[in-house]
């Protein structure tokens, strides 16, 4: 990425760097931020007060956006649109009164959140004057600065070069000048924007490679957990339903949970110990959002292999949200679009439970709305968690398979292995042995009756 330029000069530092504290521990000023929404009427059914409110509910996910990283938010406005302008995307009245009051609060970067071309962001940060970034740019910025693990640090560089590469008319000040040189390192005549362009093209193959190999290694892994098998339980949801402060109440982990956006980018897998003393392991994953970046779709395929892979799907909803059936409506577009590349078996829905969650905020868990096989908690008093662990347990359960055993009595480790990866429903020791009836996953039997009994 480009280093940071003063501000307020177009720039393509990432926002998250800008909104850094100073190195030499000296305060910086906050960087003051506008998030401007253009909104199409005509995409958005409903009546005249339902699209307002849906506006709202937008525009206020978008400050929240702006928020996680830092900016602080000091002028906010929805701008509707009676059609695309090529030049500016909005009109050009709403680009000059916009001008006006960027001026006016010294605003530092304007966010307009909607996909820009590269035509439109050049000419809106011309005219306002400051930095302008785009809805898929933001998000790209949320992702560089949480991403930890080896896997969603390439992931990310992966989307952010894929951007960027598309944008190098629009930021690349010495497009112009020509170089000689021979081999790989340009013919004569080439220009400096096909030698950069050239050289992001390579780069992202190389990232492409790093990250087969980081999945086969997760592969890997997957299959050592399949040869001492336990349930996996993914949780799914939009951003900041409440995912990894539910995965904490369930683990005893301490996964940062912050109420905000993307405030889990990596999953994470912790061992979950359900009421019947089954053990399975429940995976966090990173949280949807509407109009999430086609670069981020792509580069992110991985992160969503603990959900194809999962034998239970938990739908974690904000049900204190204004829009919680609009959210929930993504998650299962996203979902369905995984069944349609492939990645995720039609009959998902069918070992999906959905978790109500935040119900503190609503009163408590007597006060949400029932409805047939969710299950209505709060991650942060702790309210309905034994219910969803049953519900988990039950579930789980449901899987398995009923089998009779006969063990010698020298088998020990038989038996306690039995103990250790089913549900011993009964158990009788007589002469010629001890038999059992015991419930167990289909793997778990496989194994089982394929081991060594000599």
């Amino acid at each position: 990425m480009a280093g940071r330029h003063p501000l307020p000069q177009p720039t393509d530092a990432p926002l998250a760097d800008i909104a850094k504290p100073r190195r030499d521990g000296a305060t910086a000023a906050p960087t003051r931020a506008a998030v401007i929404l253009p909104w199409e009427k005509h995409e958005h059914a409903g009546t005249g007060l339902e699209a307002a409110r849906a506006a709202e509910a937008r525009l206020a996910e978008a400050v929240g956006l702006a928020a996680s990283i830092g900016l602080v938010v000091v002028h906010e406005a929805i701008l509707p649109l009676r059609q695309r302008r090529p030049a500016t995307l909005m009109g050009s009245g709403q680009v000059e009164g916009q001008a006006e009051r960027i001026k006016a609060e010294r605003v530092d970067v304007a966010i307009v959140d909607a996909q820009l071309s590269p035509v439109q962001q050049r000419n809106l940060e011309t005219a306002w004057k400051c930095k302008v970034i785009d809805r898929t740019g933001l998000i790209l910025d949320i992702f560089g600065e949480r991403a930890a693990t080896r896997e969603g640090t390439l992931q990310v560089e992966l989307a952010h070069l894929d951007y960027q590469r598309s944008r190098l008319v629009r930021s690349w000040t010495h497009l112009e000048r020509q170089r000689g040189g021979f081999g790989f390192l340009g013919g004569p005549g080439e220009t400096q924007i096909e030698a950069d362009r050239r050289l992001i093209g390579d780069r992202i193959v190389r990232l492409k490679k790093e990250l087969e190999q980081v999945r086969r290694t997760r592969g890997l892994h997957r299959s050592a957990r399949k040869r001492v098998p336990f349930p996996v339980v993914a949780l799914v949801g939009y951003t900041n339903a409440g995912k990894s402060t539910l995965f904490n109440a369930l683990t005893g982990a301490e996964v940062m949970a912050k109420d905000q956006l993307f405030a889990t980018l990596d999953p994470t897998m912790r061992g979950l110990r359900l009421p019947s003393g089954r053990n399975a392991i429940l995976s966090d994953t990173v949280g949807f959002i509407s109009e999430l970046p086609t670069e981020l779709v792509a580069a992110f395929r991985a992160t969503l292999e603990e959900v194809s892979q999962a034998d239970l799907i938990l739908h974690v909803r904000d049900i204190a949200h204004p829009d919680s059936a609009a959210q929930r409506a993504d998650v299962v577009a996203v979902l369905e679009d995984m069944v349609a590349e492939g990645t995720l078996d039609a009959d998902w829905s069918d070992r999906c439970i959905e978790v109500f969650n935040k119900a503190d905020l609503v009163g408590g868990v007597a006060h949400v709305p029932a409805r047939t096989g969710a299950i209505a908690v709060s991650a942060m008093t702790g309210e309905g968690l034994d219910a969803l662990k049953a519900a988990i347990d039950a579930r789980i359960a449901a899987g398995m398979e009923t089998a009779d055993y006969t063990l010698a009595p020298a088998d020990g480790a038989g038996l306690a292995w039995l103990y250790r990866h089913g549900e011993v429903i009964s158990r009788a020791d007589g002469e010629d042995g001890v038999h059992v009836t015991v419930r167990l996953l289909p793997a778990d039997r496989a194994r089982y009756e394929g081991r060594d009994h000599s």
